[in-house]
C-alpha cells in the first residue's frame, strides 16, 4: 500500500496535535509521540525544509507554533551540543536522520546537576516527557556526520524565547 503522506499535511498534523494538547497530558504526549513517529519513518518529509548549518553548532527552524505548541526542526553539526538544561514545557523530540547523544543528568540543587545516564539516540528514536522534573539532559552530536531531529514542546513560542527552563553546570560528586 503506497503512503500517501505528503510533508504539505504536516501543519494540519499539528494543528490536530495543539487540540489534543489541550485535553489531558497522557493523551497529548501519546498523540505528538504517534505525530513524530510518523514524520521521523519519512525522513524525505523535511526535504524541502530550509535548516541553515552552523559549523560546531546546532541551528533551528521553526516549522508549526500556536498558543499550545512549537516544532522545532533541529540540525545539528559535528561537535554541536545544547546546555545541560531542563524544560519549562512538555518536551518531545524524533531523530530524522544521523544520531545524537543525551545525557541525563540529576539535579543536585537548582545550579548543578551529576551524570546519571549516557544514552544514544539513532535515526527513528523519539521520545516524549512532561516537565515533572526536573528532566536534566543536554543533546550532543559527538558524531562526524550531520544530524536532523523535529522537537514539539509544549509552549507558546511567541511568549518564551526557548523551552528552557534552568541550565546547569555539570559535578562530579566526591566519594
Amino acid at each position: 500500500m503506497m503512503n500517501t503522506f505528503a510533508s504539505h499535511d504536516m501543519p494540519s498534523l499539528f494543528e490536530q496535535l495543539s487540540k489534543v494538547g489541550q485535553t489531558s497530558s497522557e493523551a497529548y504526549l501519546e498523540n505528538a509521540h504517534g505525530v513524530l513517529q510518523r514524520i521521523v519513518s519519512m525522513p524525505d518529509l523535511i526535504d524541502g525544509i530550509s535548516i541553515e548549518p552552523k559549523t560546531g553548532a546546532y541551528t533551528r527552524t521553526l516549522l508549526f507554533g500556536d498558543r499550545h505548541i512549537s516544532v522545532w526542526a533541529m540540525r545539528w553539526g559535528p561537535g554541536s551540543r545544547t546546555a545541560i538544561h531542563d524544560h519549562h514545557c512538555s518536551c518531545c523530540f524524533g531523530m530524522v536522520s544521523g544520531t545524537l547523544v543525551e545525557r541525563r543528568y540529576s539535579a543536585i540543587d537548582e545550579r548543578r546537576a551529576t551524570l546519571s545516564q549516557e544514552l544514544v539516540r539513532p535515526s527513528g528514536f523519539v521520545a516524549c516527557f512532561l516537565p515533572s522534573g526536573p528532566n536534566v539532559h543536554q543533546m550532543s552530536n559527538d558524531y562526524s556526520d550531520e544530524a536532523i531531529s523535529l522537537h514539539i514542546y509544549g509552549f507558546d513560542h511567541r511568549m518564551h524565547a526557548s523551552s528552557v527552563h534552568r541550565e546547569y553546570e555539570a559535578v562530579e560528586l566526591s566519594v
